[in-house]
């Protein structure tokens, strides 16, 4: 299968921020160790979930409503290629410039080249995982340009000098006693007496933005969803600040994956009733932005769409794994997932944390430099059960574990257990001798008692199948 760049799908993938420094056991221990963290990710996991379910439970056709978002995102990775030179066709149609980014680095140099060439040093920011993905704000820092994220939780993550910990709530990992910390420490001109009450909160990273907005011309954003139809573009969200970066400057550049696309208008009819609920426990979107290409006299007069591959096409190769492209960043299923709660992001080491992050991440850089995270989860299926476009992703979780590297000893194992499963009375002499393990107390001698170490051993029964079965 050929990219949709032209290069071939087994090309080196993804870089950018999309691995940690350390496999995620080593990150989720000293996450674990953090009684604070813990504290504040269950309060905040508990009252989004809460309010989700309140109003997921008012839709009736809810259950149809994701078997059609499913339907339609399996459809539109079936057409991809067509669909997006659609999309290009679209958008340059109505003015605006397609530019195509085979992986971080090609996408930052574009983006950079781009800001430069209108000869300013700022920009401001609308909230976008495709930019984080790639370390855009790196690159543009390194270019001597000024990125300033507007979304508050984005916001308060940079002027931390901190990470995001979470898809849709970035600070999540931080209460408002932190966050009114970092303002005194980090924010330009905030009042000393600033309290840490949300209101007085957000009101000083709004007088702080609102500067920003009318004394910056360029604006950079992703796009929550591209229809190929129209080539229109589509970004949604809570606090209005996205409208304000995309009708104020004079330049607009968007980086969009390039699984975001829908084919028709229609289509959004769906994923704009699945969105919200599965993401915001909200009924519908307070801001829902959408542009098509350059208009005279209205908004930006200088668009730019960076559409993004960085491993999704190799992701697009693999049958079951590419169900991952489906998502549409809601965060369900961090929200209901108990590994993420206890753990946060920031253990993920990855900008997708969670359980799309234990997926798609290993994915898109491939999965044996990101062996540890499709290990992330017990495989309780909670995030099958929330996800709005029903991805399967405990099924992708066991497809990569199968394909992560394993050790000697551990492939030993296997082939002894399957040779042993495929010969009747080697199994039941095994099945025999497992009963001795009751007297071990649940755990197994060395060296396999790394696997007791965290978990019980099942206890055998008195009597197998087998034996029961001749009994009768």
């Amino acid at each position: 299968m050929m990219t949709f760049l032209g290069m071939p799908a087994t090309a080196p993938r993804g870089v950018g921020n999309l691995r940690g420094d350390e496999p995620f056991p080593a990150a989720a221990r000293k996450a674990l160790a953090d009684s604070q963290l813990r504290l504040n990710l269950q309060h905040a996991t508990t009252t989004i979930r809460g309010k989700s379910g309140r109003v997921i439970a008012e839709l009736p056709d809810w259950e149809q409503l994701r078997e059609a978002g499913s339907a339609l995102k399996t459809a539109t990775m079936a057409a991809l290629p067509e669909l997006l030179e659609q999309l290009e066709e679209r958008v340059t149609a109505a003015g605006g410039t397609v530019h195509w980014a085979a992986d971080a680095v090609e996408a930052n140099q574009i983006v950079t080249d781009l800001v430069r060439a209108t000869g300013e040093q700022r920009v401001i920011k609308v909230k976008s995982m495709a930019t984080q993905e790639i370390g855009l704000n790196e690159a543009l820092e390194a270019a001597g340009i000024q990125p300033v994220e507007t979304d508050l939780a984005e916001l308060i993550v940079q002027l931390g000098d901190d990470k995001p910990s979470h898809i849709l709530v970035p600070a999540i990992h931080r209460n408002r006693a932190e966050i009114r910390e970092i303002f005194l420490r980090a924010m330009p001109g905030v009042d000393p007496s600033l309290s840490d009450e949300p209101a007085v909160l957000a009101a000083a990273a709004r007088r702080y933005l609102r500067e920003t907005f009318l004394a910056t011309k360029v604006a950079v954003s992703g796009a929550n969803f591209a229809i190929a139809e129209t080539g229109t573009l589509a970004v949604v969200e809570s606090e209005g600040n996205g409208r304000m970066c995309l009708t104020l400057p004079d330049t607009l550049i968007t980086v969009m994956g390039i699984e975001k696309i829908v084919p028709r208008w229609s289509d959004l009819e769906v994923f704009l009733q699945l969105l919200p609920r599965a993401s915001t426990g909200e009924r519908m979107n307070p801001y829902t932005s959408m542009w098509h290409g350059v208009t005279p006299g209205d908004g930006p007069q200088d668009f730019h769409m960076v559409l993004l591959d960085n491993g999704r096409s190799a992701v697009l190769a693999d049958e079951i794994g590419r169900q991952a492209l489906h998502c549409i960043r809601c965060s369900a299923c961090l929200n209901v997932c108990p590994v993420y709660e206890r753990t946060g992001g920031h253990a993920y080491g990855s900008v997708y944390p969670g359980p799309i992050g234990a997926v798609l991440s290993p994915q898109l850089t491939g999965v044996e430099d990101n062996a540890s995270l499709p290990y992330a989860s017990s495989l309780c299926g909670a995030c099958f059960d929330a996800c709005p476009v029903k991805i399967d992703i405990p099924s992708i979780l066991v497809h990569l574990r199968d394909q992560a590297p394993h050790p000697r000893a551990e492939k030993a194992a296997m082939r002894a257990a399957a040779y042993t499963m495929d010969h009747p009375r080697l199994y039941e002499a095994a099945q025999h001798a497992a009963k001795l393990s009751k007297f071990a107390g649940g755990r197994l001698p060395p060296p396999l008692n790394g696997w007791t170490a965290s978990r019980d051993l099942p206890a055998p029964p008195d009597e197998t199948f087998r034996d029961w079965w001749r009994g009768r």
